[in-house]
């Protein structure tokens, strides 16, 4: 193998691992930008990777090749209710943002781990038979080593992408993205100027649970394709430090996921790569779990996190 070919592999699977921390990323920013920690996007993509690679198996032979997508789509659904939790527990009743997350982490992977063995008798799912497989661009794939960097991918892979774009439009070219980026700087203000604090930040925690079950649903049905108590385990974290990485900017977190999906390909690729093949296994596997806390080390004193982050709103003060 090459050096050109080395790399352009290298960057492929660094896209596709990428993909489902940009789509976590994407939904944690939208819920810190409102003042809502959300410490449980581990959990949601748990609870997504589970409805995404159950709803597969059950409704396969259903809705045959289109299974995959609407997969994603119940997994966007149910992650988007269980989300809920989070939110009446931190914006309704004012419990502690980090407590919560943290609750919704252990619960999500709980009732997969429950439900599984329930439907299966065992503490892992079945292989799914209708996967993604990617997608070659027409004429963009034919490129010489670009084309096979960028252009023979998993859909989810553009898809991601299309988000991160999507939510930055949404974020700073809309009147919600506005009224969101308000309610998450000065709630006080906001309340007086006739905006529902709440009912954003209901929002902005749904929309967080919405793309946390697709980045879980995203990974199991493209790289784990079954599901177990090991299928997530630190992609919501590595999610959470791109946002902060990012510093709370839809682009910015697009950026940290990309770098964190390249720590994650080299972990799991990188021994059949002639760059690293001489580097001990371990180190290879710990390496994105100490980039994301050098990452963290590094910027999170630079980084201004909204002003009310973690702050309570109680309705009517002042």
């Amino acid at each position: 193998m090459d050096f050109l070919d080395a790399l352009a592999i290298m960057v492929s699977s660094a896209l596709v691992f990428a993909a489902p921390l940009i789509f976590t990323a994407i939904g944690g920013v939208f819920s810190e930008r409102s003042g809502i920690i959300n410490i449980g996007l581990e959990g949601l993509m748990v609870m997504g990777a589970f409805v995404g690679i159950v709803f597969n198996l059950t409704f396969s032979d259903m809705f045959g090749s289109m299974t995959p997508w609407i997969s994603m789509l119940a997994a966007m659904v149910l992650s988007a209710i269980f989300a809920l939790v989070h939110a009446v527990a931190s914006i309704t009743f004012r419990a502690d943002q980090v407590v919560s997350g943290v609750a919704i982490n252990f619960l999500a992977l709980g009732v997969g781990l429950f439900l599984t063995r329930e439907f299966y008798d065992r503490g892992q799912t079945d292989i799914i038979s209708n996967p993604f497989y990617t997608w070659d661009v027409p004429f963009l794939s034919d490129i010489p080593v670009l084309g096979r960097m960028f252009f023979e991918n998993y859909p989810t892979t553009y898809l991601a992408i299309a988000v991160a774009l999507l939510g930055w439009f949404v974020l700073f070219k809309t009147s919600f993205g506005l009224r969101l980026r308000a309610v998450g700087e000065h709630p006080m203000a906001a309340d007086t100027n006739g905006i529902k604090v709440y009912r954003m930040r209901y929002i902005a925690v749904m929309i967080s649970g919405a793309m946390g079950g697709l980045g879980g649903a995203a990974y199991a049905l493209t790289v784990a394709q079954a599901f177990s108590q090991a299928t997530i385990v630190g992609q919501g974290f590595m999610s959470l430090a791109a946002v902060i990485f990012g510093k709370w900017h839809p682009l910015g977190a697009l950026g940290a996921a990309i770098f964190f999906g390249f720590a994650q390909a080299i972990s799991i690729n990188g021994a059949s790569w002639p760059l690293f093949a001489n580097i001990p296994q371990v180190f290879l596997l710990i390496l994105p779990y100490a980039l994301t806390i050098l990452a963290l080390a590094g910027f999170i004193g630079r980084a201004e996190a909204p002003k009310s982050l973690g702050t309570p709103y109680i309705k009517g003060s002042r």
